[in-house]
């Protein structure tokens, strides 16, 4: 596929990308062979392939949900300013 160079400023542009004049002749040639191959890959039936969301068929390893550590609530909140109710007091900041 054919792209021009004020497309490839265009794009540059986009994003937000310097790209000096020197550089614009290597960067529509890359473009285009990244978009030649979009175009190949696009011409490939793919009809009777189910999508994946990964290559590997591999299932996650999950752990047992239990409580490991005990209930610290009282003790962090000795440090805090103020608490009331088991909950962290803080100032009003809107009115």
């Amino acid at each position: 596929m054919s792209i021009d160079s004020s497309e490839i400023e265009k794009i540059a542009w986009l994003a937000r990308l310097s790209l000096n004049e020197d550089d614009i002749p290597a960067s529509k040639a890359d473009m285009s062979k990244i978009l030649d191959l979009v175009e190949q890959m696009n011409t490939i039936d793919t009809g009777g392939i189910e999508p994946l969301a990964h290559p590997m068929d591999i299932r996650a390893r999950l752990r047992a949900d239990e409580v490991t550590e005990t209930d610290q609530r009282a003790h962090f909140q000795k440090n805090a300013p103020a608490t009331e109710d088991g909950h962290y007091l803080v100032p009003k900041v809107i009115e």
